[in-house]
C-alpha cells in the first residue's frame, strides 16, 4: 500500500498497514538486522583472513586484513548492507513499496541524479581542494610517510573505491535520511523531529573524535535532512555522500594513506568552517533547481 496523494516524504510510511505501533515493530526489527548484518559481515572477513593467512601481525589490532585495502572493502560492505536490509524490513514489515525509500515516485529519479552529479561533485571538489590548501600545512597529508603506492596498488584500491564507495555512501542515506525519517514520520507529523533525530544519530554513528567534526557532521545532516523533504527524495544526498567520499578515499589511496582509521568524526575546525557555506550552498541551490524543474516533492 502506498501513502495518500499529496504525502511528503517523511509520510511515506503512513499507508494504514502495520498498527498503531507497527513503527516501532519495523524500527527494532531493522535495527537488530542491521547489527547482525555487519556482524555478518566482520565474522566473514574474519574468516578469509584467517583462511588466506592475510590477517594483521598486530595481535591487539582491530583489522581484519593487513593489507588496508582488503580492509575497506571489508568495512564498506558492511556498511552497504543497509540498503537491502530496510528496503526488505519496509516491504515486508511497512508493507509499502521498497521504492518509496528512494523518493515519492517509488524509485530513484536517475535523470534527476544525474543533474545533483553535475552540481555536487565539482562543489565537492573545490570544498576539498580549500580544505587541504588551507589544512597543507597541518595535515598528515603534508607530512605523509608513506606517499604514492605506485601505479598498480593505486590502480587497484581506486578499483575497490569506485566499486563499494557509492553504495556504503548511500547505504548511511537510506539508513538516516531515508528510512529512520519515514519510521518516525508514522509517529509524529512534523519532519523535523525525525530529522533532528536521525542528524543526531548520523553523527555519533561516526564515533566520537574532535567537537568539530561532529559539529560537522550534525550540522550537514540536518540541511541534508531538510533537502530530502524539500526535493522529496535521497538523489541530491546521495550524490553529495558518494562525491565526499570517493574524493576522501581516492586521495587517500594516492597518498598511501587508506590505513589511516580517523573519520569526519576528526575533521578539524577548517572542515567546520567551509561546512558551514558549503552545505547551504549546495542545499539550496539544489532546491531552487529541482523548484524551477518540477520535481516532486509530494507523492504523485
Amino acid at each position: 500500500m502506498r501513502a495518500p496523494s499529496g504525502s511528503r516524504y517523511d509520510e511515506q510510511g503512513r499507508n494504514g498497514q502495520g498498527g498503531r505501533f507497527g513503527w516501532l515493530g519495523e524500527l527494532l526489527t531493522a535495527l537488530a538486522l542491521v547489527v547482525v548484518g555487519v556482524l555478518a559481515v566482520s565474522v566473514f572477513g574474519a574468516i578469509i583472513a584467517e583462511v588466506l593467512d592475510a590477517g594483521p601481525t598486530d595481535a591487539d589490532s582491530e583489522l581484519f586484513f593487513e593489507d588496508p585495502v582488503a580492509d575497506l572493502a571489508v568495512s564498506l560492505v558492511g556498511i552497504a548492507v543497509g540498503i537491502p536490509i530496510v528496503l526488505g524490513v519496509v516491504r515486508l514489515l511497512g508493507r509499502r513499496p521498497a521504492g518509496t525509500v528512494s523518493s515519492v515516485v517509488g524509485r530513484l529519479r536517475w535523470g534527476w541524479l544525474g543533474r545533483c552529479a553535475a552540481v555536487g561533485f565539482p562543489l565537492m571538489a573545490v570544498q576539498i581542494g580549500l580544505l587541504i590548501a588551507w589544512t597543507w600545512d597541518t595535515e598528515p597529508l603534508a607530512e605523509s610517510d608513506t606517499g604514492f603506492p605506485g601505479w598498480p596498488y593505486f590502480l587497484l584500491s581506486l578499483a575497490v573505491v569506485l566499486a563499494l564507495v557509492p553504495f556504503q555512501a548511500a547505504a548511511e542515506e537510506y539508513v538516516f535520511r531515508g528510512w529512520l525519517v519515514q519510521v518516525i514520520g508514522r509517529a509524529v507529523r512534523s519532519p523535523w523531529p525525525a530529522i533532528v533525530l536521525a542528524s543526531l544519530l548520523f553523527a555519533l554513528a561516526h564515533g566520537f573524535g574532535e567537537l568539530s567534526g561532529f559539529l560537522l557532521l550534525l550540522y550537514s545532516a540536518l540541511w541534508w535532512g531538510w533537502l530530502v523533504i524539500r526535493t522529496g527524495g535521497l538523489e541530491a544526498v546521495i550524490v553529495l555522500h558518494v562525491a565526499n567520499n570517493l574524493l576522501a578515499f581516492g586521495l587517500a589511496a594516492g597518498f598511501g594513506e587508506l590505513d589511516d582509521s580517523s573519520t569526519a568524526a576528526d575533521a578539524p575546525w577548517q572542515a567546520l568552517v567551509l561546512e558551514l557555506v558549503f552545505a547551504p550552498l549546495y542545499c539550496l541551490t539544489m532546491a531552487k533547481i529541482a523548484e524551477r524543474r518540477g520535481i516532486e516533492r509530494v507523492s504523485p
